[in-house]
């Protein structure tokens, strides 16, 4: 497997990777316990049903595949994998119930305590949390986790993982890769809460759910100052007087404090953040338009695939993950299209902090991909008639390789799970159910549920190729083909993909011989001006012709492709800043 380092790698292989607290928006500072580091690894076959010797060493929270979690190899559908490690829980910890939670664990997993199953998971892209206090003992407690995996060779929702790389697929990501850490809480605690900020009638509104009973209460925090503070019902509002609202330009966040009193005493205390915004669809120039807060916003965006040459789907470390979001806004942009991956939850408080607005995919999947119908068919109907944008059922479900209801429900069980896991961030504004007809069946029907699910956010019901006429845009990929806009239908139009521009640079690739690109050229200089060119003549004009986002392709190069702003290994910008930056400027109202 091919290797190539960031300037992170060395920090990320240590002890203790990735020490922060992982969940930015439910923060419990005392009485958590960070158990990401050397686990005990092995790989056994599909008929272990426990595994005794263990003789290697894992680094979580990176994949078996990825080179910092120092094994560096792939696995098969024929593989098990088999995690282990100790703990033992502080003194804070006695006399509570001990939470253990999982970022992300890529496939299907199932955890044991003490040889005792405490649960099971199956998706590889959400958090998921188990009480383990039944299955704990004093001292010393053992954690051992199964994982299977089977990447391409199954049906699951996988993305772009491929069991051989080639062209736009990458190197599959197995087992544990976001953090693993415990927690301590009462007998009755805060379990979650939903907040939807509402900035025509100036309030939050909060959703608590909560284990066990008592008395809620809220405090909404500006810096230092208090600017509301009330007991609250489960469902209820908080009045947010003159609210600052948050957009790119201006990413300003509340912070609040949530308590659960029983019998007059504290028995949960969390720490959030929240930013008043609105998303909404309205008309400008004659088309129906994006807007941020109630006026028209273009949205100048980027495709972000998220995968690291040293991590893979996992960021070596939390500088890394800030440092492609501020060098996309310093170039000029204002929103990352987040690519069939779910990033840690880290990654999207950067977003919401930093001021960059995002679109969420959901993760693709199905028994295979057929090429044809996913790519040859659409691109010659492009080349052919440009302007009727291709629209077919997408009903056919052994056509889409979702022929069995179990693996349709699967897929929407777990895009569920996505929102919800997701729902508080500030700065996802959209929800993308469907990529390119990856997968893609009843696309008309899962956006309308999504809207109905949450109304505050756009849906981009089929990203590419075969449109249902759902909610909410025209969504259009043109790759070496003349952006030509579809005819309008009264939705905003959307350019959910676009360029690929490609270069190769010596030293910063990770396959110099079979890198791949839309359209390839020599150096920065003819890149750059082919970028300035394309932006000129073809997307600029076509914003007053009802152009309302655009997605390029994409914030980094990623394993074979090298059509990225920057390289596998974020050490060089590919094009001339300068230039990026006086072409963002144009892309506006």
């Amino acid at each position: 497997m091919m290797t190539l380092k960031t300037r992170w790698s060395e920090e990320a292989m240590c002890d203790l990777p990735l020490p922060e607290y992982p969940r930015p928006q439910m923060v419990r500072e005392d009485n958590w316990v960070n158990l990401n580091g050397m686990f005990d690894f092995a790989v056994t076959d599909e008929k272990a049903e426990w595994c005794e010797a263990y003789e290697e060493k894992i680094r979580v929270p990176f994949a078996v595949e990825s080179c910092l979690s120092g094994i560096c190899r792939r696995v098969s559908a024929k593989d098990r994998l088999w995690y282990r490690r100790s703990f033992t829980l502080p003194e804070s910890f006695k006399g509570k119930r001990t939470l253990l939670h999982f970022g992300a664990v890529d496939w299907e997993c199932k955890v044991y305590v003490n040889k005792a199953q405490v649960g099971s998971h199956i998706g590889g892209y959400c958090p998921f949390t188990l009480d383990i206090t039944d299955a704990l003992i004093e001292g010393e407690n053992e954690l051992v986790v199964w994982v299977y995996d089977p990447t391409d060779e199954a049906w699951q929702n996988r993305g772009k993982q491929a069991s051989y790389s080639h062209g736009f697929w990458y190197t599959s990501t197995s087992g544990i890769w976001q953090t693993v850490w415990l927690e301590a809480v009462n007998e009755s605690y805060i379990k979650n809460y939903k907040l939807t900020p509402d900035i025509d009638e100036g309030v939050l509104n909060i959703e608590t759910t909560v284990e066990g009973e008592g008395t809620l209460k809220i405090k909404v925090l500006d810096g230092d100052e208090v600017v509301a503070q009330k007991e609250i019902s489960a469902k209820d509002k908080v009045e947010i007087a003159d609210a600052k609202l948050w957009s790119p330009e201006n990413p300003f966040l509340y912070d609040f404090v949530l308590e659960l009193s029983k019998d007059g005493k504290v028995s949960d205390s969390v720490k959030g953040y929240f930013g008043m915004r609105k998303y909404s669809i309205g008309e400008y120039g004659g088309y129906k338009r994006l807007f941020l807060n109630n006026e028209p916003y273009f949205q100048r965006g980027l495709l972000d695939q998220g995968y690291w040459s040293d991590g893979q789907l996992t960021p070596p470390t939390d500088e890394a993950m800030i440092y492609d979001i501020v060098k996309m806004k310093e170039l000029g942009f204002n929103m990352l299209r987040k690519h069939i991956k779910v990033e840690p939850a880290r990654w999207y408080y950067y977003c919401d902090k930093y001021g960059m607005l995002v679109w969420q995919d959901m993760i693709s999947g199905g028994k295979s991909l057929n090429t044809v119908y996913v790519g040859v068919i659409p691109n010659i109907h492009s080349f052919l008639n440009p302007i009727v944008y291709l629209s077919k059922k997408d009903n056919s479900y052994k056509l889409q390789q979702r022929e069995r209801l179990e693996w349709r429900q699967q897929f929407e069980a777990e895009y569920e799970e996505m929102i919800d896991s997701l729902y508080n961030c500030t700065s996802i504004c959209c929800w993308v159910p469907f990529n390119e007809a990856w997968g893609q069946f009843d696309a008309k029907r899962i956006g309308e549920w999504t809207k109905k699910k949450d109304p505050t956010r756009f849906c981009d019901h089929a990203s590419g190729w075969y449109d249902q006429k759902g909610p909410d845009f025209r969504s259009v990929h043109k790759y070496i083909m003349p952006v030509i806009l579809p005819k309008y239908d009264n939705r905003p139009i959307v350019l959910s993909e676009y360029g690929g521009y490609s270069s190769k640079i010596k030293g910063h690739v990770w396959n110099w011989d079979k890198s791949f690109g839309y359209q390839m050229y020599a150096d920065k200089d003819k890149l750059t001006e082919a970028y300035r060119k394309l932006h000129e003549k073809q997307i600029i004009p076509n914003i007053k012709n009802g152009l309302s986002a655009t997605v390029y392709t994409q914030v980094s190069d990623v394993e074979f492709e090298v059509n990225g702003m920057l390289t596998y290994d974020r050490e060089l910008v590919k094009l001339h800043e300068d230039v990026v930056k006086e072409i963002n400027k144009k892309m506006t109202y």
